[in-house]
């Protein structure tokens, strides 16, 4: 099994997103991540999903997808060609005498603290994900109350794969 990224520029338009990820569902693709959100241009959202499987799977992925009305442009993120990042909330218990010891893991990561409440804290990180592994790792001695991650977004490095849709 391997995993792609891959960036869409689609149509902002209602269903867009619902219909995409039919067409993965009909076809039994797994998903790992997906994330969506409108670009500079309102007319335009640019959607991550990771997706895994065999080569096989992973090349009708790009071929089916490419296919459908809304999509506009589809690229494969390559690793090392691209920066990803996923954003991580995670709600830890906290007493007063723990609190110094999960913020100085904080402070390493460059992480923050969000939310302070008497038994709680909640960190915000942003990063690669296994930066983010790493991190949760390291909060194994603690409570973790809730975790909220966003999944990968990325971007090509450079200009050589922007793509410009017209008017």
């Amino acid at each position: 099994m391997q995993r792609k990224v891959f960036q869409l520029l689609v149509d902002n338009t209602a269903g867009v997103l619902s219909r995409i990820s039919g067409l993965f569902s009909r076809r039994g693709y797994n998903i790992e991540s997906i994330t969506a959100g409108v670009t500079a241009d309102p007319r335009f959202t640019r959607i991550t999903i990771v997706a895994s499987g065999d080569d096989e799977i992973l090349d009708q992925i790009e071929k089916q997808v490419s296919k459908l009305v809304d999509v506009r442009d589809i690229k494969v993120l390559e690793p090392g060609k691209s920066v990803y990042r996923e954003l991580v909330l995670i709600k830890v218990r906290a007493a007063a005498k723990e609190r110094q010891a999960i913020i100085s893991v904080t402070d390493i990561f460059r992480a923050k603290i969000i939310d302070v409440a008497p038994e709680s804290l909640v960190v915000e990180l942003t990063g690669d994900q296994s930066k983010i592994e790493a991190f949760i790792g390291l909060l194994e001695g603690y409570e973790i109350l809730e975790l909220a991650r966003t999944g990968i977004t990325g971007l090509g490095r450079g200009m050589e794969n922007v793509t410009y849709l017209g008017d």
